[in-house]
């Protein structure tokens, strides 16, 4: 990845509907070399999707939460991560170290929405679940899908 790979990873993290001409102008390409470059990008895989970022409360899901998850029987593991990635209140699932399996993050209505996506959905016994424990947002100082286009972040 050279330094032009970059610079249209930074354009179209930030501004992803932009025209090839406006990614040309930066980069001093032409429309057509701009947009072959983020194609290249787009084939070997890194940039996996374009997609608008919605606000939340504008969908009436104010509430997020992040939900430790220990697996206790482990055949069951294939059976919770088909649910996690087929459930939309779950917008986040990673595999841990530590004490717990898996972290989630979820986004809900409210508590009571809450309460019920943990009580019906990860606690039915079905999924071989141990252990959950649960930790609401109270605010977010920073939240983004833009990533460091270098080692160090710099």
């Amino acid at each position: 990845m050279d330094d032009l790979d970059r610079k249209t990873l930074r354009f179209l993290m930030t501004r992803g509907r932009a025209s090839w001409a406006e990614l040309g102008k930066l980069l001093r390409l032409t429309a057509p070399a701009a947009a072959e470059r983020a194609r290249k990008l787009e084939a070997d895989g890194t940039i996996r999707c374009y997609a608008a970022i919605v606000n939340p409360e504008k969908l009436g899901l104010p509430l997020a939460a992040y939900v430790a998850v220990t697996i206790g029987d482990q055949r069951k593991r294939a059976k919770f991560l088909r649910l996690a990635e087929k459930h939309e209140q779950i917008v986040e699932c990673h595999h841990v170290a530590g004490e717990d399996d898996y972290l989630l993050k979820v986004r809900c209505r409210g508590t009571r929405d809450l309460d019920l996506f943990l009580s019906r959905t990860l606690k039915d016994g079905d999924l071989g679940i141990a252990r959950t424990r649960t930790t609401v947002v109270l605010g977010t100082a920073k939240e983004t899908v833009q990533l460091p286009t270098t080692a160090g972040g710099d």
